[in-house]
């Protein structure tokens, strides 16, 4: 799909469907008034009928009889005035886009939501719409027999009154589109069988990236790890046949001096069985998306690279397969870290946190201002948050205040958790530094606090984003079913907001 910025009005422009908005229990007004006057006051009497009240979401169809040049004129509630935010925009869009797509039609042009009574400015409306247009008709297609269905529409026009807001308009769409590319890399990794999304592949995905944008990449293989002494990543990657992959992407690598630094870590494991601790059939089915947090962050430095934000950012992915082979690591063991610090293995099924504890120590190299990793890491942060946020520790509030506003601005929400001392006292071992697992109960603030003696940086957050790394429910019109891309705008804005402060 074409997305643009035209200067024009809706009711005289000539397209398959234009989309105008209406709030709840609120007069007409701006272009939707105007549509109307044109129309004859029909999407008056439609409201007037009780059949429309501009309920968020509510969206309906209005057949012009070439009064104006649009074919069809498709209105979308966007619920209590009071209310609106940006992430009203970006389900209006995404709804009455799949409407558009449904109906398949060729052209739309659209009224710029929010742009006008909702209050946002013309670039914040135009990127929203764009990326939530084309995060509602994303679709995985690759493993299929069949080609993908032929898409529509085929262009979007998003239109504005004025020649002076075309720019920030056009501003708006480039980077909408931008977003939408790096959540699309990210989806597609977690969509991706574990047969054809192996670490090799996600280095390869790195690679493309990189060139796309112009990052710096650098991939180590087993025996530049074991050179580093990353004996945590290796032990859970020796019982595969699939050799482990470790990531790195630069943006500004040739501005250290002048730029802050913020590294971002994403858990890597491309499929996870639980290794000797092995799952049940039912646990394992989904564990392809075990990688979802590695997704997310180079799908993010795909963004940030095509934006080119004043932001020196390194994302690390570490990448494996926890297999079981006679190879494989076993409970019992005692593994050491690059650091040097030493760990019992309770669980071989905690291994999202071993292999982020040698990510963590590799990113002390870069003298970073701060650092993030973000990992399908616990069942138990699902238990507590139910899959509605990823959980959030952080050693630093200036940080932690960062990421809630970013997850607020982008609707990928993240909650504060507990990162106290007394944890640590779960994860004493009596044969090593730490163990790997401590327990059943404050599972998710155990692993934080395992990863946190890995840190040696004043600033780190951990974000636990197991349960939204896949949609099973379509929870929003622009989440279909399958992999969210989570992660991806939550770190984009933190990097927008980081690189201003």
């Amino acid at each position: 799909m074409e997305v643009k910025a035209v200067v024009g009005n809706l009711q005289s422009i000539e397209a398959d469907a234009i989309i105008v908005n209406l709030f709840e229990n609120s007069e007409l007004s701006g272009a939707t008034r105007a549509v109307d006057e044109a129309l004859g006051g029909a999407i008056q009497d439609l409201v007037s009928a009780g059949d429309f009240s501009g309920k968020a979401g509510q969206v309906t169809v209005l057949y012009p009889r070439r009064v104006i040049p649009a074919h069809r004129v498709i209105l979308v509630g966007l619920g209590d005035r009071e209310k609106f935010k940006v992430e009203t925009v970006r389900r209006a869009a995404a709804s009455t886009i799949q409407k558009a797509r449904d109906l398949k039609v060729n052209h739309v042009a659209s009224v710029t939501h929010g742009a006008g009574a909702g209050g946002l400015n013309i670039e914040t409306a135009a990127e929203a719409i764009t990326e939530a247009s084309f995060m509602a008709l994303y679709g995985y297609y690759q493993q299929k027999s069949k080609e993908a269905p032929e898409a529509f529409p085929k262009t979007l026009s998003l239109v504005v009154l004025n020649e002076t807001d075309l720019a920030s308009a056009e501003a708006g769409v480039h980077s909408g589109q931008a977003i939408a590319s790096g959540v699309r890399i990210a989806r597609d990794l977690v969509n991706m069988p574990p047969n054809f999304c192996t670490p090799i592949h996600m280095a390869e995905v790195a690679k493309q990236v990189a060139a796309e944008v112009g990052l710096k990449v650098t991939i180590l293989e087993q025996a530049q790890m074991e050179a580093l002494k990353m004996g945590a990543l290796l032990s859970v990657s020796q019982g595969s046949d699939t050799p482990p992959r470790f990531i790195i992407l630069e943006h500004h690598a040739d501005r250290t001096q002048e730029l802050d630094t913020l590294v971002l870590i994403g858990k890597g494991v491309t499929f996870d069985t639980g290794g000797y601790s092995i799952k049940t059939a039912e646990g394992m089915e989904n564990m392809k998306n075990d990688m979802a947090g590695g997704a997310a962050v180079i799908g993010a430095m795909r963004v940030i690279g095509e934006m080119n934000l004043p932001l020196h950012v390194i994302g690390i992915v570490p990448s494996v397969d926890n297999m079981i082979s006679g190879n494989a690591f076993r409970p019992s063991e005692v593994i050491t870290a690059s650091n040097g610090v030493t760990i019992e293995i309770i669980s071989t099924d905690a291994e999202g946190r071993m292999i982020l504890a040698d990510a963590l120590v590799f990113a002390d190299r870069f003298k970073p201002t701060a650092v993030v990793d973000i990992a399908t890491l616990t069942g138990a942060c699902v238990t507590a948050l139910g899959g509605m946020a990823a959980g959030l520790f952080s050693t630093s509030d200036v940080l932690r205040d960062a990421l809630l506003m970013a997850g607020e601005a982008t609707n990928e929400k993240v909650w504060p958790m507990p990162l106290f001392p007394e944890y640590d006292k779960l994860i004493e071992s009596n044969t090593a530094d730490i163990k790997n697992s401590g327990g059943r109960f404050g599972g998710a603030c155990t692993a934080a606090a395992f990863l946190n003696h890995f840190v040696s940086y004043p600033a780190w957050a951990h974000i636990d984003m197991a349960g939204m790394g896949m949609d099973a429910k379509d929870s929003s019109p622009y989440l279909p079913k399958g992999a969210t891309g989570y992660g991806v705008r939550l770190f984009v804005e933190l990097a927008r907001r980081w690189g201003q402060a």
